[in-house]
């Protein structure tokens, strides 16, 4: 079991709190396993937790696809996709070496126009702080 599960339900929840649009947050390890997740408080999930977990792994497949790119698209900050029902985003955090270390997913209300900005100026900083303390990264 990853030894900084505790730390990572403080950072979803949170992040959960940072927005009311935020329905769901998830951290996986690098393989897509999921290590704690947070959600707004009344939601009603779309998916099971079975399919989360699916989701999750697929997502870290992905991710290890985008990232060998980045030496020439430059560095991958998040993926998006819009769903009738949902927006689903993926930040992909990576050490050093640029490998991929943990996923974090999460959901936001379909209808946030301002997705863009929610993510680059609040929550990319706050899990950019929070790595950087945990694992002593500068």
């Amino acid at each position: 079991m990853e030894k900084y599960v505790t730390e990572f339900k403080n950072l979803c929840n949170e992040i959960v709190e940072i927005d009311s649009r935020i329905r769901f947050i998830g951290v996986a390890d690098k393989h897509g396993i999921i290590l704690t997740t947070a959600e707004r408080k009344g939601i009603i999930p779309l998916l099971s937790d079975e399919e989360t977990e699916q989701y999750a792994i697929t997502a870290s497949t992905r991710q290890y696809t985008r990232l060998r790119w980045q030496d020439i698209l430059g560095k991958l900050n998040y993926t998006c996709s819009l769903y009738e029902k949902i927006l689903r985003v993926t930040i992909p955090i990576t050490n050093q070496k640029n490998r991929l270390e943990y996923l974090l997913i999460f959901t936001l209300d379909p209808h946030t126009d301002d997705f863009d900005n929610l993510i680059m100026e609040k929550i990319i900083p706050l899990i950019t702080g929070f790595y950087s303390k945990l694992f002593k990264v500068s």
